[in-house]
């Protein structure tokens, strides 16, 4: 029996060619493009979408979900990067299997809620306890039907070793490697309609061994799976790995196997013209971060540079300890806003930010059938209203969203379910799980 289709009709805006009519979508892809004015081949149910802005479902591509247990954290307040993170490992070392559950179901849940329909987690903490931190996120995805790229995070370079975390949060190379290899081989989808997938993520150059570098990228290659890291996200840590190894944080990276097709980098804010280049023959990734590299002041991404170099260019919310927020459509307007202020009227467009979160991030995780309304492409879509005050008046939809300040999806839609409906994610309690997270956190600080 073939699935019904659903045509959503005449949206108020659209952000595709020809589609003013609406999108119809069945079986969790998009099936059919309607002009302006027109009817579709076949479709059963009909929801009226007059009233929204649809545009492809937002993706996520660097966040730390266990950091929303320490937004706002006093003593991180004020920190540039390296003092921000010794503050806070002696707090994340206190972290619990149920406080990270309650971290990540509210990382999610506002994700979703912000029009995000994918998103990826470097979790790379395991103080003793917490081994089972990437099954813990899998699980709390899927019961909230969000696709998700878990990086199984790693850090074996302590304190001891010169590295920046305490003993009590990293791992030795083995644990790791196994660990990364049994997720591999339970969880991650690698076709096309996967809801979860896996890559593989030791956390930067100064928390992380040349060998585990090293380990990982073969181990990737051999699962056929995705590579993260930190990287270029601030002058020290250029001073760190050139003390240390010699050399630019980009020749280490490529010295350990790294520089190719199946990496994505997060940060990139200090990365030189030449440097773009090799990323960009290589085609390596790079999440744009905004709000954290504003609030760390790590300094500014280069966007339209590394794009006139080729590097295909993402948006990534960051930790909620650095961004203090997990918004991804507000992470599309401060990257509008600093980029634009960076280049000018002329080089930065709404247009382009909302391409950033979504073809943009889709190319750096390697799922071209996301982040797009065209047919045979995931039906994956965020619909907002402009019914609240910030928009009254607002005469262009699509710039609407990015300049007037969206902050909350009225329906979202993952695999062509529903997941958010009229501002509300189905079966779930804000109310008291934002009385249980909110406990969990000044337990944690306590």
């Amino acid at each position: 029996m073939t699935e019904p289709a659903l045509w959503l009709r005449n949206p108020l805006a659209v952000l595709a060619d020809n589609a003013g009519g609406g999108v119809v979508v069945r079986g969790g892809q998009i099936v059919e493009l309607v002009p302006g004015g027109g009817q579709p081949s076949d479709a059963t149910a009909v929801f009226d979408a007059s009233a929204h802005v649809v545009i492809p479902g937002l993706i996520n591509t660097h966040h730390h979900f266990y950091q929303t247990l320490t937004r706002a954290n006093a003593a991180a307040m004020n920190q540039e990067l390296f003092g921000w993170l010794t503050a806070l490992y002696p707090v994340w070392a206190r972290l619990t299997p149920k406080a990270l559950e309650l971290a990540v179901t509210v990382a999610l849940a506002e994700l979703l809620l912000s029009g995000c329909t994918t998103t990826t987690d470097h979790h790379y903490v395991f103080p003793p306890g917490l081994e089972d931190a990437i099954d813990i996120e899998i699980a709390a995805a899927q019961r909230l039907g969000m696709r998700i790229t878990v990086t199984r995070g790693s850090m074996d370079r302590s304190q001891k070793d010169g590295g920046l975390p305490p003993d009590s949060v990293v791992q030795d190379a083995e644990t790791i490697l196994a660990d990364s290899l049994r997720l591999i081989r339970r969880y991650h989808q690698p076709d096309a309609a996967a809801m979860v997938q896996v890559a593989l993520a030791p956390c930067s150059p100064f928390s992380v061994s040349t060998g585990l570098m090293r380990a990982s990228a073969e181990l990737a290659a051999r699962e056929g799976v995705r590579l993260h890291t930190h990287l270029a996200e601030t002058e020290d840590e250029n001073r760190f790995c050139q003390d240390l190894h010699g050399c630019r944080p980009l020749d280490y990276l490529e010295a350990c196997g790294w520089l190719h097709q199946g990496t994505w980098l997060a940060h990139g804010v200090h990365f030189t013209p030449g440097e773009m280049a090799r990323l960009a023959r290589a085609g390596t990734g790079v999440t744009h971060c905004a709000c954290s590299n504003q609030i760390l002041a790590s300094g500014h991404c280069p966007v339209c540079e590394m794009e006139a170099a080729g590097v295909a260019v993402g948006l990534g919310v960051d930790g909620s300890a650095s961004n203090n927020g997990s918004n991804m459509m507000q992470e599309v307007r401060a990257a509008y806003l600093l980029q634009r202020g960076r280049y000018g009227v002329a080089q930065v467009s709404h247009l382009d930010a909302l391409r950033w979160g979504t073809t943009g991030s889709a190319a750096c995780i390697g799922r071209p059938e996301l982040g797009r309304i065209a047919v045979g492409a995931a039906a994956d879509l965020a619909l907002f209203r402009l019914d609240e005050l910030r928009f009254s008046g607002a005469l262009d939809p699509l710039a609407a969203l990015v300049v007037c300040g969206a902050h909350r999806a009225d329906r979202v839609m993952v695999a062509g379910r529903w997941v958010v409906e009229d501002g509300q994610i189905p079966g779930l309690d804000l109310g008291g799980l934002m009385r249980a997270h909110g406990a969990a956190a000044r337990a944690l600080a306590a």
